[in-house]
């Protein structure tokens, strides 16, 4: 039986620990951390109780794409205020750990950024789990609404300010075959979590990549050669190699149901994330501006002048929800989705994505209608209206 330094128990209807579904059992949290999860019989009489009743509780949900929220692009807006903003918008809806996203961009605007994410988790955001540097360093084809004047290969500056990037989780999405022999390893050594994006890479090239440490994929199928029967692309690369991660946009548009489906089965237990891109609409105004262009929401789909996609309006439990409900997967395997496989990407596996003994106390309530009702970041609670 656990000891009296435990500080509350919260009383779901059902909880998801990362595993399986458990009726009638409690989580128990001493501050930041969890510190048990039993059945309630065994609950100590007199233990602080807080009860959810007819709600599910879940591990936190951890969204490694996120380029904005609550109205603020991180481009626009790199600083930790920024951050925090953004952080705060998509926590509402079940995300407790983000790695805030900056497009492609001058170096400066990339350097203000990592600062920025250094300066918020100094200032105990710690919903704020790293940097992706989404770009610029892609295939000028694949580009996608990236701006094409930011598109550039690395230069050697570029390499020693990333390689120098150490004190918290760094993604990098690139495109292997412009940034120059052995620069993905190189990376890859440093520490960086390099993924393959916006790319027109071959198969044997991504191959040459995946041989040289990179570690998955952005947003699969999207911005990638495609799988063709003599040209197997990118595409072919990160559904045949099961070692890697991909992540994938289930928001109803950017990826056909079927093709979730699909990517799910070929990559292997544990290695397909779902990502939202979210944009700034997500707890925010229906349209933005980046690169001094307008993009608006247009029956859910974020386009640009052109009528491009360009990001998307999802939340990640959005995305849990849709590939549930319209791809067919298990519910609780989309939640792995989103929270366990994406911690394991990051390298924060038995820190985050489970509800168990030791692991930092971030989770969330929701009810059958998929609304969140409340959040907890490392111990710290939000209730919100539904």
């Amino acid at each position: 039986m656990p000891g009296p330094a435990l500080v509350s128990a919260i009383c779901p209807r059902r909880l998801f620990d990362g595993d399986n579904w458990l009726d009638d059992h409690a989580l128990l949290i001493d501050r930041e951390q969890i510190v048990a999860v039993l059945p309630r019989a065994e609950l100590a009489a007199d233990i602080q109780r807080h009860e959810l009743a007819g709600l599910n509780l879940a591990p936190g949900l951890i969204d490694i794409q996120v380029n904005g929220g609550g109205g603020v692009m991180f481009n626009n807006q790199p600083s930790a205020e920024g951050v925090a903003t953004i952080a705060n918008a998509h926590r509402r809806y079940g995300t407790t750990g983000i790695m805030p996203t900056v497009i492609s961009d001058t170096p400066e605007v990339q350097r203000r950024a990592a600062s920025a994410i250094a300066a918020a988790r100094a200032a105990g955001e710690s919903g704020v789990l790293g940097l992706h540097l989404e770009g610029p360093h892609f295939a000028p084809n694949r580009r996608g609404t990236h701006k094409a004047t930011m598109i550039r290969p690395p230069a050697p500056s570029d390499i020693d300010w990333l390689t120098s990037l150490g004190d918290f989780p760094t993604m990098i999405t690139l495109a292997p075959e412009h940034a120059g022999p052995g620069v993905v390893r190189k990376l890859s050594q440093a520490g960086l979590l390099v993924c393959a994006g916006h790319t027109d890479a071959s198969y044997q090239q991504i191959s040459a990549a995946i041989a040289e440490g990179l570690r998955g994929f952005t947003h699969l199928f999207n911005a990638m050669s495609p799988l063709q029967g003599r040209a197997p692309g990118t595409v072919g690369a990160a559904l045949d190699n099961t070692d890697t991660w991909a992540g994938i946009i289930a928001d109803g548009h950017h990826v056909d149901p079927a093709a979730i489906r699909i990517a799910h089965r070929a990559k292997g237990p544990g290695k397909l994330l779902l990502v939202s891109d979210a944009m700034s609409t997500v707890g925010g105004p229906d349209s933005i501006e980046i690169y001094g262009e307008c993009i608006k929401v247009d029956a859910g789909r974020l386009v640009n002048a052109e009528g491009n996609l360009a990001g998307s309006a999802i939340a990640l439990f959005d995305a849990v929800r849709i590939a549930h409900l319209d791809a067919g997967l298990a519910l609780e395997e989309c939640l792995r989705m989103a929270s366990r496989y994406p911690a394991q990407f990051l390298g924060l596996e038995g820190q985050l994505g489970r509800l168990a003994a030791g692991y930092r106390a971030d989770l969330f309530a929701f009810d059958n209608d998929y609304q969140v009702s409340h959040t907890w970041v490392a111990g710290e609670h939000q209730q919100h209206a539904i």
